[in-house]
């Protein structure tokens, strides 16, 4: 027979899975354990001391012991998310013996969720095993690979939002919007969207107005150019939207634009 004796530095206390029903709030305490939090579905928003935590699905919390943490509004309807409460082995430091970060994103999601359901059938046993220290470890060592993951995923990011702004230099006077591109470039809108956000600080819809507005800016000084072919060669099918954008961007209507400018183009011609 092979006996081993495992030595872990944590031990469980106990976990659990939260669904929302749209009612009440997490209430307010201090706690002497350690709680790691992950959100499935939803945003959970929690107050811990003088920090403000927005857990949106697929990320992940962890509550540090002795701080007050309380909700600061109702659960949404639509949230659910798994918890679990454990010990740290005391390393006499001030600072986290886990070298994970207190919020953030995780790499495998659904690596995570299956890791949770696993402990949680584990700890629906009469008899405190072992294995549930080892899932937590498992748990833990998904969160910690976090950091790693986000710095990829900003860079990838990037790089998507950069080949964006590509397209809409080129094709701005296509038939052009959100899931236009996300097609183009085969991946998600929502994702698109929220990383051409961060790093242009404008939406997608706001980079294409601009591109075509530049555009119609030139062509206006064409004076043989009507109205309705440089909207139309600006990727606007109908003129009254083309002269409410285009008055949006820069406090002019195109007839304005054109008799201001126009007349400046031909004089310093």
């Amino acid at each position: 027979m092979l006996e081993l004796s495992i030595a872990l530095p944590i031990k469980v206390q106990n976990g659990g899975l939260f669904i929302s029903r749209g009612v009440g709030r997490h209430p307010a305490r201090k706690l002497t354990s350690w709680e790691i939090i992950f959100v499935e579905k939803g945003t959970l928003t929690i107050l811990e001391e003088n920090t403000l935590f927005e857990v949106k699905a697929g990320e992940s919390l962890l509550l540090w012991p002795n701080r007050r943490h309380v909700g600061v509004e109702d659960f949404p309807a639509d949230l659910k998310f798994y918890w679990l409460h454990f010990e740290v082995q005391n390393t006499g430091q001030n600072t986290s013996p886990l070298a994970i970060e207190q919020h953030c994103s995780v790499g495998d999601a659904q690596y995570v969720i299956s890791l949770f359901r696993q402990f949680l059938s584990e700890q629906e046993k009469l008899q405190h095993s072992i294995a549930l220290e080892l899932l937590l470890l498992l748990i833990l060592q998904q969160v910690s690979l976090s950091s790693g993951f986000e710095d990829k995923m900003d860079e990838a990011g990037a790089s998507m939002a950069w080949k964006a702004k590509q397209l809409i230099r080129t094709q701005f006077h296509l038939p052009l919007s959100t899931s236009h591109l996300a097609r183009a470039l085969h991946c998600n809108a929502d994702y698109l969207g929220r990383v051409f956000r961060r790093t242009f600080h404008l939406t997608l819809t706001e980079a294409i107005h601009r591109q075509r507005v530049r555009a119609a800016e030139k062509l206006l000084l064409n004076d043989s150019a009507s109205l309705t072919e440089v909207a139309a060669r600006c990727g606007f099918n109908d003129v009254g939207y083309f002269r409410q954008i285009f008055t949006k961007h820069t406090g002019l209507t195109p007839a304005v634009w054109k008799r201001r400018y126009c007349k400046e183009h031909i004089n310093s011609g």
